[in-house]
């Protein structure tokens, strides 16, 4: 056998050391809880730690049998068992503190024998568990909510890992667009899109790695019986323990319909432009048209030669302006484009004044447009836009400003430089004010103070800027006129 050094100093001072002072100091320094039950199922012995973890004292127990305390039902028959010498190492249950609530405990029992192998007592160590199980169910918890969530949510939810395949897909995917969340696995983050759409994507993942918050973006895909449908979509990183982004979650939800009816009420506003513009642009025709009818009757009776080519030149001007009128006419009239394309505001207000100039004659308004000092020569507002949209914004504005005048006045837009590539449009009008009241309600759909309004202008107006990242803001005193301003990023 190996030979045993005596652990305080020489041989001769282990023998003499007493056997249960080395017991209590073994009981003092362990830092788990320990008891000791005769056979007779009394208790001789606890540390400090047994009370600690469930509050009784030497004075509670020694000598009291341990039947005569609070115990799980299962003890009795694990004492009896290990009386017989048999081992029960790291049980995980539950046992009662003194006020009576349960502690989770890891727990040994084991038969106690002296130097004849004898069993002579049970040896019980525990160790309070409580923290990690309760960890261990609010995690389990956490799970059983996550999973009932996502596996009940009608939203689209996906997980992705760093180089953007899908790892988790919900099981909503199959209802709303066909495909199993097991065909999902694996696929890039291209797959699942439009290809159009990918520009948005590298768009959105600068922005996510830059700032590091969560993205809203709005996106189409396709189903599995090819029908496309708008989603719009939450992208938010998640961190590991570096804060190192190494997986996305999406949630994405299906506004389809949203987007019919946003396009239905769009439409329902620019035919209402349209109608009420139809006039204006009538009337402007019909004075080049004269001028058409007069000269064609010249040209045909015997005139000097001379005369023919200056005639002829006063047409051409006037069907060019014809030519122009509609143009610009049809332009407003066309579906609205959803992709964005590079546009100029100058160009885009220009064009809004022209369709509305004949309306603004009829009433007598004079429109003006008061550009920066520096521009062209620095500035040339280009903006990443939808220009259909914006000159239906611009429409609606500036047709709301002459008809606020009926006896004739002046609107004024101006445009103004702000920082960080953001500029400001405002629309100016000399009419009667709009009270304060009245001006809260501004915007809400079918809302309108006109006779013969559809109450659709502003509230979709604020829609398109919104969407164009940018902000629109109306104020108005009475006998003051109203002020529109519009403000937007430019590249």
């Amino acid at each position: 056998m190996a030979k045993c050094y005596p652990i305080f100093g020489s041989e001769d001072a282990a023998d003499l050391f007493n056997p249960d002072e080395m017991l209590d100091l073994f009981l003092r320094c362990t830092v788990d809880a320990i008891c000791i039950i005769n056979m007779e199922n009394r208790f001789i012995r606890i540390n400090q730690i047994y009370s600690r973890i469930f509050g009784y004292t030497e004075e509670d127990v020694i000598g009291r049998r341990y039947e005569e305390l609070p115990i799980p039902d299962h003890l009795d028959d694990i004492i009896v068992q290990v009386k017989n010498g048999q081992n029960f190492p790291n049980l995980i249950t539950q046992s009662y503190h003194r006020d009576g609530h349960m502690v989770d405990i890891a727990v040994s029992y084991s038969p106690l024998r002296n130097s004849s192998g004898e069993i002579i007592a049970i040896l019980g160590i525990y160790r309070d568990i409580t923290k990690e199980i309760s960890m261990e169910r609010e995690l389990k918890r956490t799970r059983e909510l996550y999973k009932l969530i996502t596996e009940n949510a009608s939203d689209l939810i996906k997980v992705y890992s760093k180089d953007y395949k899908i790892v988790y897909a919900s099981p909503s995917h199959e209802k709303v667009t066909g495909y199993t969340p097991e065909q999902l696995l694996g696929l890039h983050v291209c797959d699942v899109i439009q290809s159009e759409e990918q520009d948005t994507l590298k768009s959105m993942a600068r922005k996510l790695l830059e700032t590091g918050e969560s993205q809203l973006i709005q996106i189409t895909m396709k189903t599995k019986d090819n029908k496309v449908l708008y989603f719009e979509t939450t992208v938010s990183p998640v961190y590991n323990e570096k804060m190192e982004a190494d997986s996305y979650v999406t949630v994405s939800r299906n506004i389809t319909d949203r987007v019919e009816n946003d396009a239905a009420l769009r439409n329902l506003d620019r035919l209402s432009i349209i109608g009420q513009l139809a006039a204006g642009v009538a009337h402007e025709i019909r004075n080049p048209l004269t001028s058409l009818k007069g000269f064609s009757k010249l040209l045909k009776s015997a005139t000097p030669i001379e005369k023919q080519s200056e005639y002829l030149a006063i047409i051409s001007e006037e069907l060019d302006r014809i030519d122009m009128i509609v143009n610009e006419f049809m332009s407003l009239a066309k579906p609205q484009a959803n992709q964005f394309e590079r546009g100029n505001l100058i160009s885009i207000l220009d064009s809004t004044v022209n369709v509305l100039r004949p309306q603004a004659m009829l009433d007598n308004v004079q429109v003006s447009i008061n550009y920066p000092k520096d521009y062209p020569k620095e500035d040339h507002f280009d903006l990443l836009c939808s220009p259909n949209q914006l000159k239906q914004v611009f429409v609606n504005i500036l047709k709301n400003a002459i008809e606020s005048m009926p006896k004739g006045g002046n609107v004024t837009i101006s445009i103004r430089k702000l920082k960080n590539k953001r500029v400001v449009i405002t629309f100016k009008d000399e009419g009667p004010g709009i009270e304060s009241e009245l001006l809260k309600c501004l915007g809400t759909p079918f809302y309108t103070t006109k006779d013969k309004g559809i109450g659709l202008g502003l509230t979709v107006s604020n829609k398109i800027v919104q969407e164009h990242n940018g902000m629109m803001k109306i104020e108005s005193q009475q006998g003051e006129g109203t002020t529109v301003n519009i403000e937007l990023e430019y590249i």
